[in-house]
């Protein structure tokens, strides 16, 4: 049985080879490579040593090729994976700038990343967490009431919800997502935002008053708060943990936020302390920034483990 699952969408991302070349322009991509943040997530807690599933849908095409592959490769549970032969895989465009801004042109509508359906009450038992990806909720309305219908189900079972609200501008084209956030908040266990995403869902003026609100949510132990170079602060209700940033060259941030969350969901499901759940997050992320493509950076149990020892001995963590 998994440890941790997510329900999200599975796409293949293709990108542009240079910055500062805007997606109306002729120019040359690089990819397909797997993708989407759900997936993202999932395959670095598998990398990671933790039992995992995915529910989701690719089409039986090459792309969903390259996305499963790379999943079960992994060790990822895809067996709640729809695999349609009607509908072509996901797709999302990239092109970045020089000042870390990203732009994205998604296709998910129609396809199967958005038409995964809510498991039966006998598929997951045992499920330490259910992670949940707010860009998954601004894919599609109906798609969003089914990952509900899911976080309800695993909550009945005993299974903690963390959320990363991930918020894509590309996707905010229907307000009523305000309100889904806002059900999924009052489940979430681990809330794991950017410091903009913080203010806007809570509406706050600080983050002092943004992490008080959250904290008003009956079932929230964690916020897990990323700021980029800046490094993470994690807020219990009785303690706040500042962690660091890990140095390396940087290639690619997209996915890093992503690998944060897994590992640090992947170090708790372990037994780890919030400071070493950090460690791992900020490992993982930096790992993944220095390689080219969404989900792949080389991380594993041992180069995180490498990456922090190496940092904490040699004084290369800030």
């Amino acid at each position: 049985m998994p440890e941790i699952i997510i329900m999200g969408e599975m796409l293949v991302e293709i990108m542009r080879e240079q910055e500062n070349v805007e997606l109306y322009e002729p120019g040359i991509f690089k990819g397909p490579f797997p993708s989407g943040a759900p997936a993202i997530f999932i395959d670095t807690a598998a990398r990671l040593g933790c039992r995992t599933a995915i529910i989701g849908g690719v089409g039986r095409d090459d792309f969903g090729k390259n996305i499963l592959d790379r999943l079960r490769k992994d060790g990822v549970d895809c067996s709640h994976v729809l695999e349609s032969g009607k509908r072509s895989t996901g797709v999302a465009f990239v092109t970045y700038y020089t000042d870390g801004s990203r732009k994205f042109i998604f296709h998910m509508g129609n396809t199967p990343a958005v038409e995964a359906k809510a498991p039966g009450e006998d598929d997951f038992d045992h499920v330490k967490y259910m992670h949940i990806m707010g860009c998954s909720l601004m894919a599609d309305s109906a798609f969003a009431r089914e990952i509900l219908k899911t976080m309800h189900l695993m909550r009945r079972k005993g299974t903690k919800i963390s959320f990363d609200p991930n918020i894509r501008e590309e996707l905010l084209t229907d307000q009523s997502v305000n309100d889904v956030i806002g059900e999924v908040m009052e489940s979430t266990s681990v809330f794991m935002p950017g410091v903009s995403e913080l203010l806007r869902i809570t509406g706050a003026s600080d983050i002092d008053e943004a992490v008080d609100k959250c904290f008003a949510y009956e079932a929230m132990e964690i916020v897990a708060l990323k700021n980029g170079s800046k490094g993470s602060r994690i807020y219990t209700r009785n303690e706040v943990i500042e962690t660091g940033v890990y140095p390396v060259e940087q290639v690619d941030a997209t996915g890093a936020g992503d690998c944060f969350d897994g590992a640090f969901i992947a170090g708790l499901v372990k037994g780890k302390s919030l400071k070493e759940a950090a460690q791992m997050g900020a490992a993982a992320g930096a790992l993944n920034a220095a390689a080219f493509g969404p989900m792949e950076g080389q991380i594993s149990v041992d180069s995180v483990k490498a990456m922090i020892e190496r940092n904490i001995y040699g004084g290369g963590y800030t």
